[in-house]
């Protein structure tokens, strides 16, 4: 038997979340059915990261222990031609049975769209938050780097997380300008719940003139969700890497 692991893109617009539910289709839930009829038996993965309802990947890993017979270049062909076309298996190999794609994951970098115009683009919408006000990305980017380091983000996580601490370090926050929008990203450790999705809500706030830059600061010390800004709809988040140790 072996561990295997994949890297997998998805467009989430359709599914409910990637982890299995009871009702639902889901990531997951469409994976392990493919890989079950490769193997012939019943194979359960692990994700490093849980998506919500409509949030996408474009590298996200799993792993799985299987006796598969056929040749790991070929898993990606295999499963691909038993995956609707939304979810798209990137790359298979064999690690070390030690490897965890979830405990195992240094660092996330997810990135966030916005996009702005008084005609919603017929097509970008469901990869995007559309605002019909433009933001000041000034006074955005100001702010996103007062989140970077070592904080207690319970101001930014959704109520009743569950964890056993709300402290990450956010090592990186960049802002990429479009023509009408802007791109944002945070790599950290870890995010809790929301954790994203809320921190984008609050600097939009922000970028709208609805509170002050200073705000932020206020909302880590205050470990209260109720202090930040609204959570930012799904469809502009995206899982775009993953990094792991060396796995030689």
């Amino acid at each position: 038997m072996a561990n295997y692991k994949l890297v997998i893109e998805y467009d989430g617009t359709n599914y409910n979340g990637f982890q299995i539910q009871p009702n639902g289709i889901t990531v997951q839930g469409l994976l392990e059915e493919a890989l079950s009829r490769i193997a012939k038996t019943e194979v359960k993965i692990i994700a490093a990261g849980r998506t919500d309802a409509g949030v996408h990947a474009f590298n996200q890993v799993v792993n799985f222990n299987a006796n598969l017979t056929v040749p790991v270049e070929r898993m990606a062909v295999a499963l691909n031609s038993l995956l609707p076309k939304d979810i798209r298996v990137r790359g298979c190999e064999i690690v070390p049975d030690s490897f965890h794609a979830r405990y195992d994951a240094v660092e996330k970098t997810y990135l966030y769209r916005i996009r702005h115009g008084q005609i919603e683009s017929a097509f970008e919408h469901k990869y995007c938050w559309w605002l019909k006000r433009e933001l000041d990305w000034d006074l955005i980017e100001q702010a996103g780097l007062l989140l970077v380091g070592t904080h207690d983000f319970a101001g930014f996580a959704a109520s009743g997380s569950g964890v056993k601490t709300t402290v990450r370090t956010i090592s990186n926050y960049s802002l990429t300008k479009a023509v009408n929008g802007g791109d944002i990203r945070f790599t950290a450790d870890g995010f809790l719940y929301n954790m994203v999705r809320n921190m984008v809500g609050t600097l939009v706030e922000i970028g709208l003139g609805k509170r002050p830059v200073e705000d932020i600061p206020r909302i880590l010390c205050s470990r209260d969700r109720t202090q930040a800004g609204v959570t930012a709809p799904a469809q502009g988040l995206f899982l775009e890497s993953i990094i792991y140790p060396d796995l030689t």
